[in-house]
Parts: structure tokens; C-alpha cells; sequence
């Protein structure tokens, strides 16, 4: 499953977010992976979440994006959920790229079995439609 923690800069989309990763680290059986543009998390999150910045990697779009995610759950079997923060910031603000790029994540949620939550600063009236489809927003 994908899902959308979705409104404006300061609406408390991040806090949500490490709320739904340490709940999620309490009763998870495997791994639980934090996905941030830059470091900024590490005193938020609990240190039994495995943190990782695509800064590091270099990531600059949805397609690299995408593919660094596809690696993080070929590399792990025992993922249970992956919590990205700042989608927008990593992959960039063209919203037709991002529905193709949920799309994709949605196939691999499903072949996984692994559920994914991201934020997104954005109205939700600005995305396409095609988005709900396959994302659910929470």
C-alpha cells in the first residue's frame, strides 16, 4: 500500500511522519526504513529505524528515486515499511512524473508486500487525479 501524508510546509506532515515510524518500529517483526532528503531526522526518529538521505546518493529525479527505492527492498527481505519525507524536494515538483512514479512504487508495494508512506507539500487539489488511484491519503 502507498499512502500520502499530504499538505503545506509547516502542517505538520514530518511529525506525523516519525509518529507513524516509531509506532511502526514498536510492533514491527522486521524493518522499519526512514527516507530523508538531507539528514535531519537522527534525534526524532528511534535509532532501531534503519535512516538513510538521498543527498548522499545523489539522487536528482523520480526515475533514480524510484530505482534507489527498488534497491533499498531488493537488499532487505525483512522490510515491513518504508516512511519517506519530503518526496517533492527529492524527485522534484513536476506532478505528472510523481504519478508515474507512484504508480511504480505501488507495483512494487505490492510485489514486496511492503507499505510505503510519503509526505508531499502540496494542496492536494494541485495533484493529478490518477494519483488517488493508486495512493491513499492519511
Amino acid at each position: 500500500m502507498v499512502s500520502l501524508i499530504i499538505g503545506h510546509r509547516g502542517s505538520g506532515k514530518t511529525k506525523h511522519l516519525i509518529d507513524l515510524v516509531n509506532a511502526a518500529v514498536e510492533k514491527s517483526e522486521g524493518n522499519v526504513i526512514c527516507i530523508e532528503k538531507e539528514p535531519k531526522l537522527i534525534y526524532e526518529v528511534t535509532h532501531r529505524a534503519r535512516l538513510s538521505d538521498t543527498d548522499r546518493f545523489g539522487i536528482k529525479n523520480y526515475d533514480e528515486f524510484y530505482g534507489f527505492l527498488s534497491g533499498v527492498v531488493a537488499s532487505d527481505h525483512d522490510i515491513t515499511g518504508i516512511f519517506i519525507d519530503a518526496t517533492l524536494r527529492i524527485g522534484g515538483r513536476d506532478y505528472e512524473a510523481l504519478a508515474d512514479f507512484f504508480a511504480k512504487v505501488d507495483a512494487l508495494s505490492k510485489l514486496s508486500e511492503i507499505d510505503f508512506v510519503f509526505t508531499v507539500s502540496a494542496d492536494e487539489e494541485e495533484l493529478p487525479a490518477r494519483i488517488f488511484d493508486v495512493c491513499e491519503k492519511i
